[in-house]
C-alpha cells in the first residue's frame, strides 16, 4: 500500500493497518525519524496474542504506554494481611503506603466499612406544562418503567441487585422545563456502567412513548424532549470509611519527637486542609496518589473515581479535606470518608492479565472488598504525607524516592548510582545538589 504524506491530515486512518497508521505518524510528524518508529515499536509486548489484547483495548493502538507496577505490603485490614498493587508513575509513593502500613501494622491496622452501595443514573428531559399532570404522568407510567427494563435487570436481580427507585425531579428553577428521571441502582460486584445506561436509555424510551399516549397530556405536553440518559459518576450514596486510631502515646517511633505535641500538630494540620482551599486541593491530590494507583492497578476507572471524589469534596459549598482527625479520651483518631464506584467484575478485570493478577493478590475481593482497601490506601498515603509535613518536611523523603529518576537522566552507570546512593543517605538530596555530585564525581575520574 502507498501512502503519499502531503499534510498533517488523514482520511481513513482508524482503517489503515498497524504498521501503516505508525509509517503515517513517523513520515508526517517525526520527518521520517526511524527512531521515533523504534521507541513505538520496543514497547511491543512479544507475546502477538497478549500484544493484540491490548490493541483492541482502544481504538488507532499503536503501541503500549507502561507505569510502573509496584506492591505495598503489611497492609492489615479488619484483621487481614493485603500486600496492596500499585500502578503509579509518582517517586515516593509507594514507599509512603508501604511506611504507613507497617506503622499502623503494630498498632491494631486499618478499619474499614463500607456504608451505602447505591448508584445513581438520570435521565434528563425538557417538558413545558402544567407539573402536576406531569407528576401524576410519572406515578401512571413508573411500574411500566421497571416492567419495560426486565430483559436488562433479570440475570443482576438474581444475584441481589437492580433497579432501587426511581424519582421525578422538577430543576425547573435551574433551567426553565429541565426535569429528571432520578434512578438509583444496586449493581454489586460490579462497576455498573453499562447496565446503568441500558436500563436510562430504556427509560427514556417507555416514557417518551407513553407521553404521546397519555389523554392528560395536552398536544404540547405530549412531546416530552429527551436530552440525555446517563449515569452519575458522582456517588455520594455509594461511600466507605477508613479508619486508624491509637492511644496518643504511641504515635511516634521517633524518641525525640512528643507524642502529644505530634498528634496536636498532625490535627492542625488536617484542619487547615477542612478549611484552606488551596491547602485542600493539594491534601488531597495526595490522598488520590494513594486511591487512583490501585484503581488503576485493578482495571478501573480512576477519572471516573476522580470526579466523583472532588465532588464530594465540595458538597458543603467549598472544598474541603477528605480525611479527619480527633484526639478523644486520649485516643487519637485518623479516618476518611468517600465515595467509590468500583468493580472487580466486568470490563478490564476479566481481561487484562495484570488487572487479573492484582485481583488474586487482593484475593479475589469482592467490590464492596476493593472499595474498603482503596480506602485505606487513601489514608495510608495522607497519613504519611502529613507524618512528614509535620516533622522532617516532605522534600527530604520524596527527594530520595526521586533521586533514582535524576541518576536515569544523566545515564549514571550502575557504580555511580551505588556511589551516589550511599552519598545521599547522609546528605540532603536536591535536584541541584544531584546535578553536582554527579560532575564532582566525574570529574575526578
Amino acid at each position: 500500500m502507498n501512502i503519499i504524506y502531503m499534510s498533517k491530515s488523514v482520511s481513513g486512518f482508524s482503517k489503515m493497518s498497524k504498521s501503516n497508521k505508525i509509517d503515517w505518524i513517523v513520515a508526517t510528524y517525526f520527518n521520517h525519524n526511524e527512531d521515533a518508529k523504534h521507541i513505538i515499536k520496543q514497547y511491543w509486548n512479544t507475546n502477538i496474542k497478549l500484544q493484540q489484547l491490548h490493541d483492541e483495548f482502544i481504538e488507532n493502538t499503536i503501541t503500549n504506554y507502561y507505569l510502573p507496577f509496584g506492591v505495598a505490603p503489611n497492609f492489615l485490614i479488619n484483621d487481614k494481611m493485603y500486600a496492596i498493587p500499585m500502578a503509579i508513575e509518582e517517586s515516593s509513593v509507594v514507599a509512603a503506603a508501604s511506611k504507613a502500613a507497617k506503622f499502623w501494622l503494630d498498632r491494631g491496622g486499618f478499619k474499614a466499612e463500607v456504608l451505602s452501595t447505591t448508584k445513581i443514573g438520570q435521565v434528563h428531559f425538557m417538558f413545558h406544562g402544567n407539573f402536576k399532570t406531569l407528576y401524576a404522568f410519572f406515578k401512571t407510567v413508573k411500574p411500566k418503567l421497571f416492567e419495560a427494563t426486565q430483559p436488562i435487570t433479570k440475570n443482576m436481580e438474581k444475584r441481589g441487585g437492580g433497579i432501587i427507585d426511581i424519582e421525578l425531579r422538577d430543576k425547573s428553577e435551574s433551567m426553565d422545563g429541565y426535569f429528571q428521571l432520578h434512578a438509583t441502582f444496586e449493581t454489586l460486584d460490579a462497576m455498573g456502567a453499562n447496565f446503568i445506561n441500558s436500563c436510562l436509555e430504556q427509560f427514556a424510551k417507555t416514557f417518551r412513548e407513553e407521553a404521546l399516549n397519555y389523554d392528560d397530556f395536552s398536544e404540547k405536553e405530549k412531546n416530552i424532549e429527551i436530552i440525555m440518559s446517563i449515569l452519575s459518576n458522582y456517588v455520594p450514596d455509594c461511600l466507605v470509611r477508613a479508619e486508624v486510631s491509637c492511644p496518643v502515646n504511641d504515635l511516634t517511633e521517633n524518641p525525640d519527637i512528643n507524642p502529644e505535641e505530634f498528634a496536636k500538630k498532625f490535627i492542625q494540620a488536617v484542619k487547615i486542609a477542612e478549611v484552606e482551599p488551596f491547602r485542600a486541593v493539594t491534601h488531597n491530590k495526595g490522598i488520590m496518589n494513594g486511591i487512583d494507583a490501585v484503581v488503576l492497578a485493578t482495571g478501573n476507572d480512576f477519572r471516573a473515581v476522580e470526579a466523583g471524589v472532588h465532588a464530594y469534596a465540595s458538597r458543603n459549598g467549598r472544598y474541603s479535606s477528605l480525611t479527619h482527625a480527633k484526639i478523644e479520651n486520649d485516643i487519637f483518631y485518623f479516618w476518611i470518608e468517600i465515595p467509590l464506584a468500583l468493580g472487580t467484575v466486568g470490563g478490564l478485570t476479566s481481561l487484562h492479565p495484570l488487572v487479573k493478577l492484582a485481583l488474586e493478590l487482593l484475593h479475589n475481593p469482592s467490590a464492596k472488598e476493593l472499595m474498603q482497601v482503596v480506602a485505606v490506601a487513601g489514608l495510608a498515603q495522607n497519613f504519611a504525607a502529613l507524618r512528614s509535613l509535620t516533622t522532617t518536611g516532605i522534600q527530604e523523603g520524596h527527594m530520595k524516592m526521586h533521586l533514582m529518576n535524576i541518576l536515569n537522566q544523566f545515564e549514571a552507570t550502575n557504580e555511580e548510582k551505588k556511589t551516589l546512593i550511599d552519598y545521599f543517605k547522609t546528605h540532603t538530596a536536591t535536584h541541584s545538589a544531584v546535578v553536582e555530585a554527579i560532575h564532582n564525581l566525574r570529574s575526578k575520574k
